[in-house]
């Protein structure tokens, strides 16, 4: 863990002696509080009066649960500048969710995991995601530090880079299951729900208990249960294709034997086929976003 958060924040004078090293800071392990994607990154200003975006916005409706980032104690949760926030110590660090209609008050001690609120309305990201922030003193850091992942500081005209992992070309990705594919990408009529919908990935027919492999080398940052998606796992991969961000995410699988934080090599074995979440029979369902916007998976096979 440590070698991993071992890594220089790039401060070059734009940032100020505010902004301490990584290494300096002390993280602990996180997991992402919802499971979207990041719509708007980390951006922090020159100088710390100027605007900029101090957090990440990570792409969520409003009532979906929210849950703490790391183990810690609740030091705020109310509404501020018309918009609910909560803020949880980690002793090294502090994370900061809005806009939130908070389920905790001050003083509860958190796990990571632990549901904190809903996501609600107001502020910049009002009816469409959820910003997360973390700060360690007065310095703003990027809160995707605790998911272990190789993120550097920069400054406000610089893009955040996050170093590949695994494969860098198109026609890279590996099969993440058996099976003829069953349903392509594109749009469809839902089996389940008999409507018109879009399907964001490809779903390959393999049978129950089958295993689930990693398409490429990247780092797990979030596992868990959605009401649609069954138990689904999200892969980061870093700057994949000509540069691009690239996440893949693993759907409906009956269980999973990797964890948040884990880095898993490509062909390696991530749980096993299953049919839960919104599902007529065993396969897998399986999506890429190459910069937040999902990509025919059968094309980079």
């Amino acid at each position: 863990m440590r070698a991993i958060l071992i890594l220089v924040a790039v401060v070059a004078g734009a940032l100020g002696s505010a902004v301490p090293a990584v290494a300096d800071v002390g993280l602990p392990r996180g997991i992402l509080p919802v499971p979207g994607a990041v719509i708007a990154g980390f951006a922090p200003p020159a100088d710390r009066w100027d605007s900029g975006h101090r957090g990440v916005d990570l792409a969520a409706a409003p009532g979906l649960v929210v849950v703490a980032a790391a183990a810690g104690t609740v030091t705020f949760a109310g509404e501020l500048a018309g918009r609910g926030v909560v803020a949880i110590d980690h002793g090294t660090v502090r994370t900061t969710y809005e806009p939130v209609d908070p389920t905790v008050a001050v003083g509860d001690h958190v796990s990571a995991g632990t549901p904190i609120g809903l996501v609600g309305y107001g502020g910049h990201c009002s009816g469409t995601c959820l910003h997360w922030g973390m700060r360690s003193g007065d310095a703003y850091l990027d809160p995707r530090l605790l998911l272990g992942l190789p993120i550097r500081l920069m400054s406000a005209d610089e893009p955040v880079a996050v170093p590949p992992f695994g494969v860098g070309s198109a026609g890279g990705l590996l099969r993440p299951a058996s099976g003829p594919v069953s349903s392509p990408f594109g749009w469809r009529v839902h089996p389940v729900l008999g409507t018109l919908r879009f399907h964001d990935g490809t779903d390959f027919a393999a049978a129950c208990g089958e295993p689930i492999v990693a398409a490429a080398g990247g780092v797990v940052i979030w596992s868990g249960f959605d009401a649609a998606y069954g138990n689904r796992l999200l892969i980061d991969h870093g700057a994949f294709l000509d540069g691009r961000r690239m996440v893949t995410s693993y759907n409906h699988a009956e269980s999973y034997d990797v964890t948040v934080g884990q880095a898993v090599a490509q062909g390696e074995r991530l749980g096993s086929v299953g049919t839960t979440g919104w599902s007529t029979g065993c396969h897998l369902h399986f999506s890429v976003w190459l910069d937040d916007t999902p990509t025919d998976p059968e094309s980079l096979l």
